[in-house]
């Protein structure tokens, strides 16, 4: 069979289970299964497929159609324009978390040496786009997790930022040096209450990149009491929070030794990032 008629045949297999990107998926799919990528696939619309692509095509197809993420399949994710590696083993890069990137490179001047904090690392996702597009800044990345640390550690050689990016394993700050401060500390950390209902696919990463707590807000109240010893003067925070989690994260904030805190909302309007100033 040629692409084509592959694709005419996947497309509502992965329908069938509800899954609303299915033609988009089918073609990363078949993609990655011929070992090249979907712009060469158009060129090849009506090529004969070998077998034993063929065959890897429908395995992959069949581990998507039990609502294997898309990224875990191919074993990589697009995020700031550039291609992360990812496992299972860490949350898969989301659009949303590129806003607080930006907003990180707004506070740290292009030719100034910084030092960042990225707690909850995970890919490296925020620490490597940080450290790439900000040659004077150095940033340590932490996560609890070991196997989260080792796959951003390759994300970090892949794109020429290891130099610059220190991993440490810790549960938020317990593995620091005594004294560390910093000017600017990021995270996207677990915010997710336990009751919240999610996507198949999203309920294959790890539970402890998501959930935090009884009302999801375990993580963040460690990390804002947290963060006051670990900023520098002046410093400020950035962090990633949830659909309706505005006003708590704010009441979090603001009594608790933080200025000028707000929450920036993404690209669709969602109250996405919270900003503190110490």
């Amino acid at each position: 069979m040629d692409a084509a008629s592959l694709l005419a045949a996947a497309t509502p297999r992965l329908s069938a289970v509800g899954i609303e990107t299915a033609r988009l998926d089918a073609e990363v799919l078949l993609a990655h299964a011929l070992g090249i990528d979907r712009t060469r696939l158009y060129a090849r619309w009506r090529d004969p497929v070998a077998a034993d692509a063929a065959t890897r095509f429908d395995a992959l197809l069949e581990r998507r159609v039990r609502r294997e993420p898309v990224a875990y399949l191919t074993g990589q994710q697009e995020f700031w324009s550039l291609a992360f590696s990812v496992t299972p083993d860490v949350l898969i890069p989301r659009p949303e978390t590129e806003l607080l990137v930006e907003l990180a490179l707004n506070h740290l001047p292009p030719d100034e040496a910084r030092s960042v904090l990225d707690i909850g690392t995970g890919s490296g996702c925020i620490a490597v786009a940080i450290a790439h597009e900000r040659p004077r800044v150095h940033v340590t990345a932490v996560d609890i997790s070991r196997a989260a640390l080792s796959v951003a550690q390759r994300n970090a050689d892949t794109h020429a930022v290891s130099s610059r990016v220190t991993f440490v394993e810790s549960d938020l700050f317990s593995g620091l040096a005594a004294g560390a401060t910093f000017d600017l500390i990021a995270s996207n950390p677990p915010y997710l209450a336990p009751h919240q209902a999610v996507s198949p696919e999203l309920a294959s990463e790890p539970r402890g990149a998501l959930y935090a707590g009884a009302d999801g807000f375990g993580v963040v109240r460690r990390l804002l009491a947290g963060a006051l010893t670990h900023l520098r003067p002046g410093g400020c925070v950035l962090m990633e929070i949830g659909l309706g989690q505005s006003d708590t994260a704010l009441d979090l904030a603001n009594p608790g030794g933080f200025t000028n805190a707000e929450v920036v909302p993404d690209l669709a309007g969602i109250p996405r990032v919270l900003f503190a100033r110490r």
